[in-house]
């Protein structure tokens, strides 16, 4: 049975649109994948801490070694990374902040970027171990950063994480923008617009 996981990482919760569009995507994956099991990783503050010299220290220390809390810290990335592995298709649902990503999402990529396990080193360099998977990633933008737009220079969210899931192995990735939401009512209207366009047309040609 096919697995979907769904990582949301907005202040805003499900009143966001990179969450509200990519719940869309879901939607319309498994209507054209109809067995596949979903399961949802929400960021928030609360849920997901940075990477912190306690949780570093946790990860070097040998597992027979490791105290109680140093077992739990290493227990909630193992969760993380668990998901990901059983994983065949990844949908991450981004809003831009100051032209990256959240922190919430910076901090899952440190938990989940661990050497022997997702990435490991090699002779002929770094290799990532996540492979065979597809990732669709669904953004919230104020502004427009594609195409011809002079602001396109300030996008450090998606080569950011192409560059990042890349490392991890994971390659097939697509993005779908949904731009500028803070330019004025009617271009917040057509990004949307263009955005489920984008959607219907990754879920048609999943199921061809």
């Amino acid at each position: 049975m096919s697995k979907l996981l769904l990582v949301t990482s907005s202040l805003f919760g499900d009143q966001s649109k990179s969450s509200q569009l990519a719940g869309e995507f879901v939607q319309a994956w498994h209507r054209s994948h109809p067995g596949t099991t979903v399961v949802e990783r929400a960021l928030t503050a609360e849920s997901i801490p940075h990477l912190s010299l306690g949780a570093l220290g946790a990860l070097m220390t040998p597992a027979e070694q490791r105290s109680t809390e140093q077992h739990a810290t290493v227990a909630f990335a193992d969760r993380l990374i668990e998901e990901l592995e059983a994983a065949d298709t990844i949908v991450l649902a981004v809003p831009m902040y100051n032209f990256s990503i959240p922190s919430t999402l910076k901090a899952w990529i440190d938990h989940v970027a661990r050497a022997g396990r997702t990435f490991r080193y090699t002779a002929a360099g770094p290799e990532g171990l996540l492979k065979g998977k597809k990732v669709f990633v669904i953004t919230g933008r104020g502004g427009v950063y594609t195409g011809d737009s002079p602001a396109k220079v300030f996008d450090f969210q998606e080569p950011y994480l192409r560059s990042v899931l890349g490392f991890l192995g994971l390659t097939d990735v697509s993005f779908v923008h949904v731009e500028g939401l803070k330019v004025s009512p009617e271009a917040a209207e057509q990004g949307v617009a263009r955005a489920r366009d984008a959607i219907a047309a990754h879920a048609r040609a999943s199921a061809a």
